[in-house]
């Protein structure tokens, strides 16, 4: 007989759109982007290739249910769960504490934990927000909840899993000894095997992707030290651990097999340019396979990244780099750690368009350092480069993070983990800097939005590529359906 083992994604916020609970920030976008839940998914395919587990998934926010219809479906094939596993972030802590707890109402026998970023950060903290949670799992769980779940199927005690923060039979809150990260990343199954059989692929949208798209991880980790950068710090570490190059292609053969209607694959390694070696070797196979034939696809890359590597890449159907300029104050890129220099900025965007790919620009506001003249600098240097799209946020310090811990030295933070979101989900910041307020950076980030995309020159190239490529007219069409509401938005709206 096998054992169910429930993962949820709950609610949140979905009468404003869907919620989405793994960006690096989370948040309802203004551009509609949302992201599969890719760790959940990676935890939940681990047991599911066993055979003396069942499991099930939710994605609650993929379907916009209020917490009322999450429940039913719950209740409806939920019978006979021992372990629930729920997903949490840090702007929705409070109603997925209080989800979580809502399932054990249901079902007292079960165990109910929660995972993600900010429960592994502050898990005495979580635990403190209601008695009804069990657990929370800390930093990267797939083994964290494989152990939990071997423990219950055998009649065991699950207290002594490694990586959990638990609540014992006494009341009092106890931590193990941190679960070590998987090693042997070859072991990791596919996320596109688990997605062919429990989500819709038409639920997700990335605007800067060939919709519909598919999200994978190759590897996890970054070797880089940047200050706000939130899954190293928080789940993954600092040393980027990677599945080898023959198991990367041989996902992409299995999403050209059997998902006839994704157009591409979104490597969302957080540096997956870290290892050119390795890259070019996922390339040379790609390319060998013909598998760069039928499936674009995109990744996150440093500004340091060199050109021939960027022609092996376009070769191999990489169609995007989605670097992180992030300020164009170089004092701000050292108060940040980046480890970048803004005159790498520009050959990068040049050698990358020179190869035949298209650029995402991300940029951040109100780092540790800024100024109203280092913010502007930011604006100069993204209207001098010739990027395909950008983004600009507020910088949004998560518990976990040296930005964080920076933010909270000076007073900087308003403390309330609901300020990281706007009423409608919509991205905001919980900071202020200096005599900057957090209603300035919002509007400053929306004012570069403005500059940048309202620009003669932008309007003209989007044109331009448009009448080249349909589906990239599609692509901006469809994001920017939604997103002219806040380009015309007045200040302070």
């Amino acid at each position: 007989m096998t054992m169910k083992v429930f993962f949820v994604n709950p609610p949140f916020k979905g009468e404003y759109g869907k919620f989405s609970r793994e960006q690096r920030s989370p948040a309802i976008t203004k551009s509609g982007c949302f992201y599969y839940p890719l760790w959940l998914i990676y935890a939940a395919a681990r047991l599911e290739r066993r055979a003396e587990f069942e499991v099930e998934f939710i994605d609650a926010p993929a379907k916009q249910m209020d917490k009322a219809g999450c429940m039913a479906r719950i209740l409806a094939s939920g019978a006979g769960t021992k372990l629930f596993v729920v997903d949490s972030t840090t702007p929705s802590i409070y109603e997925d504490v209080a989800f979580a707890a809502g399932l054990k109402d249901a079902y007292p026998e079960a165990l109910v934990i929660l995972v993600g970023t900010h429960v592994s950060t502050l898990p005495e903290e979580t635990l403190g927000l209601s008695d009804k949670i069990d657990a929370v799992a800390r930093k990267e769980y797939d083994l964290i909840v494989e152990g939990l779940a071997d423990a219950l199927n055998r009649g065991q005690d699950w207290r002594g899993v490694k990586g959990l923060t638990y609540r014992d039979e006494d009341g009092s809150i106890r931590s193990n000894e941190d679960m070590p990260y998987i090693t042997d990343m070859d072991d990791v199954p596919f996320a596109s095997a688990f997605i062919k059989k429990h989500l819709d692929v038409y639920d997700y949208f990335n605007p800067t992707a060939v919709y519909p798209e598919i999200q994978i991880f190759t590897g996890r980790g970054c070797p880089f030290h940047c200050y706000f950068c939130l899954y190293p710090q928080t789940m993954h570490g600092h040393k980027y651990r990677f599945r080898s190059p023959e198991s990367v292609v041989a996902e992409f053969e299995y999403i050209a097999g059997n998902f006839p209607e994704v157009k591409e694959v979104i490597i969302e390694d957080d540096t997956f340019t870290a290892d050119t070696g390795r890259v070019r070797e996922v390339c040379r196979l790609l390319i060998e396979k013909g598998l760069n034939k039928r499936l674009q696809w995109m990744a996150n890359a440093r500004v340091t990244l060199d050109y021939e590597t960027m022609v092996q890449m376009h070769k191999a159907g990489c169609r995007l780099l989605l670097p992180g300029f992030e300020s164009g104050s170089q004092t701000i890129l050292n108060n940040i750690k980046k480890g970048t220099k803004v005159e790498q900025f520009k050959p990068f965007v040049d050698n990358a368009r020179k190869a035949g790919m298209q650029v995402h620009g991300c940029f951040i506001v109100g780092n540790k350092g800024e100024t109203r003249e280092t913010m502007q600098e930011t604006l100069n240097v993204a209207l001098t480069l010739k990027l395909d799209t950008a983004q600009f946020y507020p910088l949004m310090p998560f518990p976990g993070t040296e930005a964080y811990d920076w933010a909270v030295s000076q007073g900087y933070l308003s403390g309330k983990y609901t300020d990281y979101l706007k009423e409608d989900g919509n991205h905001n910041t919980s900071m202020h800097i200096g005599d900057i307020s957090a209603q300035e950076l919002v509007e400053f980030c929306n004012y570069c939005r403005r500059k940048f995309y309202m620009r003669p020159w932008y309007i003209g190239h989007r044109i331009w590529m448009g009448i080249k490529d349909p589906e990239d007219m599609k692509r901006a069409l469809k994001s920017f359906g939604r997103f002219r509401e806040f380009l015309f938005r007045r200040p302070g709206a």
